[in-house]
């Protein structure tokens, strides 16, 4: 089901006019509350897809009211974005240790709040054709758990990703690995050329999880926060939304756990761009060999037609010589000396057919050289 029913909360009346006028084009029904108490008051005759929910309202603050929201089974599932005149780094973090999935800063213009209902649509569309999906996944992930233990995943994992040789294989791989220890994670692999991609154990990752992936990545290698723990490193970064924290021997255990899977996924995550990156070089390799095998082929084929030429030119001038140098008069001194010069210029034109003969010998041998390298793999 699309998005069809936004609720907006906010004490301010004006804020409330923006957003019903921004709104008002789309094919939405909108309900405006202006606090947390008659947020939650209505929240579940109205049943909305998304709450635009302020942060700063008295009485109840917003992150009092998401909280709320999420500790009530009927209304957990309903997808809150923040909108909030900060966009510190530790506010977005304390809006979803709430449970928020997004947030927007304030003034925001007409566009961007279109644009993240768009992608809020999406996400909502995405899991609710995955929950059957999730339903017989959790199943198997459970029987799984039972009949090994921790470091026979670990090892399982470690063993199928050495034969993984693509990025997408491998986060869905890591993915599911993280799952054999019921854990729900959102993943970012990074890239020098190219943008981050993205996994996560149900649909994608939320907006408001790229945007702490992106103001933390360089903040240092472990961020804990209520139950979740994002880890941090060059190329990889993981965030676990379920940490057991009812059990502080299991949440230790399954920190070290998820840091030894995320660096030795890094490592083959750098192998498989090597790969990739050694793999082209070798097609751009083979394309230049295949190019001077060419022009090594046209140059021999040149020297050879001027090498039949010559010796056609010189096979002429040698029978018109002797036909007739006899009739013009000359005494026998000048007729030798005319015969000897001819004889050496055929001698140097041999000469110079022996070389092309080398430069030929030459150009094989470079052939061959280059076939050896172009067939190393």
């Amino acid at each position: 089901m699309s998005v069809t029913r936004v609720l907006a909360v906010d004490d301010e009346p004006y804020n409330l006019e923006i957003i019903e006028e921004i709104l008002e084009d789309l094919q939405f029904e909108l309900k405006l509350a202006s606090s947390g108490p008659e947020c939650l008051a209505v929240v579940e005759d109205f049943a909305p897809q998304v709450i635009l929910l302020d942060v700063s309202m008295p009485k109840m603050n917003g992150y009092e009211v998401c909280k709320a929201l999420k500790d009530n089974p009927n209304t957990a599932h309903i997808i809150v974005m923040f909108v909030s005149a900060r966009g510190t780094v530790e506010e977005r973090m304390e809006g979803y240790s709430v449970g928020a999935e997004d947030y927007i800063v304030k003034p925001f213009g007409q566009n961007e709040l279109k644009a993240k209902l768009k992608h809020l649509n999406q996400v909502i569309l995405e899991k609710e054709n995955l929950e059957q999906q999730v339903e017989d996944a959790t199943s198997t992930a459970f029987n799984a758990m039972a009949n090994s233990s921790e470091m026979g995943q670990i090892v399982n994992y470690i063993e199928s990703i050495a034969l993984i040789d693509n990025v997408p294989e491998l986060g869905r791989a890591l993915v599911s690995c993280l799952k054999s220890f019921d854990l729900q994670s959102n993943l970012e692999f990074r890239f020098d050329d190219a943008p981050p991609e993205h996994f996560a154990s149900y649909g994608n990752c939320s907006p408001i999880v790229i945007e702490l992936f992106d103001m933390l990545k360089n903040k240092g290698r472990l961020h804990e926060f209520s139950h979740r723990i994002l880890v941090n490193y060059e190329l990889i970064s993981m965030l676990i939304l379920n940490m057991p924290d009812h059990d502080p021997d299991k949440h230790g255990r399954i920190r070290d756990h998820v840091c030894f899977l995320v660096s030795v996924t890094e490592q083959q995550f750098r192998a498989i761009l090597t790969r990739q990156k050694l793999e082209s070089q070798q097609a751009k390799f083979n394309d230049v060999a295949e190019m001077l095998h060419r022009k090594f082929h046209d140059l021999i084929d040149l020297l050879n037609t001027n090498r039949v030429s010559n010796e056609a030119v010189f096979k002429q001038l040698q029978e018109e010589l002797e036909e007739r140098i006899p009739s013009m008069g000359l005494d026998e001194d000048q007729e030798v000396f005319i015969y000897q010069k001819v004889d050496q210029t055929i001698q140097n034109s041999v000469a110079r057919a022996e070389a092309v003969q080398d430069v030929k010998k030459a150009f094989n041998e470079i052939e061959q050289d280059l076939a050896l390298l172009t067939s190393k793999d």
